[in-house]
């Protein structure tokens, strides 16, 4: 073995003992820190709440889930500092009022007000946002359609919950809560964008377990199911690909629905049954034509766009029913 052979061989075996060291350091990294948000979820008191029953046809599907009585009070804005994290810029800002809010700009802000508006509609447990057309925080500049989330004096965010084990697992709550990213194309469902909020009510204390993150929404999923590329052709917030975006394609002998979606994170959905659609239909068929145009007109869009919208989710609840009402799972029944 010739001296360059040997030194090339010693730095090979070096290269793998650091990677092997790098690999099982991030490995135990990660043991540690699921370690850890297990035990945080254990020592979590509260009653767990994902969704409750309302009175859907009452909901106002305008002002959301904040009502008219916590709009942002927007005379007065004072800059408090940026928030890191997430694809989009975020401030946090406090208005005159004396709320302190987040305020979200970029091409998340209004579909992610809008998917709020939906499952606050059903009866889900979701933030409190509103999307203000034209803001200005003074040291920043003034920005057009932004999203402002509310961080209430009687909330405490405890961290993430888990799409594949939560207190919910094999409840027809989560599975519904499954189906509405589909209906909404969200395409960015992961774990890291789901929260646990401790709420102090006139109840008690509750654990509401929300959806932080919906800004990936009312567009359309990617081309294809290749690695890395399945992002080409995603869109968010745009009326058009959102109407002609595929939903349901089907069901299985076992009734697991088939559906029409590409890309990433597909697995959580493989156990969703036509019962769990049938469940989630009977809230859905509630919502008026018009509930279902104040979501988006909440989000800041143009008339012409609203109308686009609104006829496409009545088409997905349309897909529903006729999914559940199909013969040939009705005769399994």
């Amino acid at each position: 073995m010739t001296i360059r052979h040997f030194r090339f061989v010693h730095l090979y075996t070096l290269t793998l003992l650091i990677a092997l060291l790098v690999l099982t350091g991030t490995a135990d990294a990660q043991k540690r820190k699921k370690g850890k948000a297990k035990k945080a979820a254990a020592e979590l008191t509260g009653r767990p709440v994902m969704w409750e029953p309302v009175d859907i046809d009452s909901r106002d599907l305008f002002y959301g889930p904040g009502g008219r009585e916590l709009e942002p009070d927007l005379s007065r804005v004072t800059f408090i500092k940026k928030e890191s994290g997430g694809a989009n810029k975020k401030y946090r800002i406090r208005d005159a009022a004396g709320r302190i809010w987040i305020a979200k700009l970029g091409i998340e802000a209004r579909p992610e007000t809008a998917a709020v508006r939906l499952l606050h509609g059903l009866g889900y447990k979701t933030e409190i946002n509103y999307l203000v057309p034209t803001l200005r925080i003074p040291g920043k500049g003034t920005f057009r359609n932004v999203r402002l989330e509310l961080r209430p004096d009687n909330v405490d965010r405890k961290g993430e919950w888990k799409w594949k084990q939560n207190r919910f697992s094999g409840t027809q709550e989560l599975q519904g809560l499954k189906i509405m990213q589909i209906f909404m194309t969200n395409w960015d469902v992961l774990d890291k964008q789901n929260e646990i909020l401790e709420v102090q009510t006139p109840r008690g204390k509750e654990l509401h377990y929300v959806i932080s993150d919906l800004g990936r929404t009312f567009g359309k999923y990617g081309n294809n199911n290749l690695p890395i590329i399945y992002r080409l052709g995603r869109k968010t917030g745009n009326p058009k690909p959102y109407s002609k975006a595929s939903f349901i394609k089907g069901f299985d002998d076992d009734g697991r629905i088939r559906w029409g979606i590409k890309g990433k994170n597909r697995g959580i959905y493989r156990d969703v049954t036509v019962g769990d659609a049938r469940w989630l239909l009977d809230k859905l068929s509630r919502l008026s034509d018009s509930q279902i145009a104040d979501a988006f007109r909440a989000a800041n869009y143009s008339p012409a766009e609203v109308d686009m919208y609104r006829t496409a989710v009545k088409r997905r609840i349309r897909e529903l029913r006729d999914l559940v009402s199909d013969d040939r799972f009705a005769r399994r029944e």
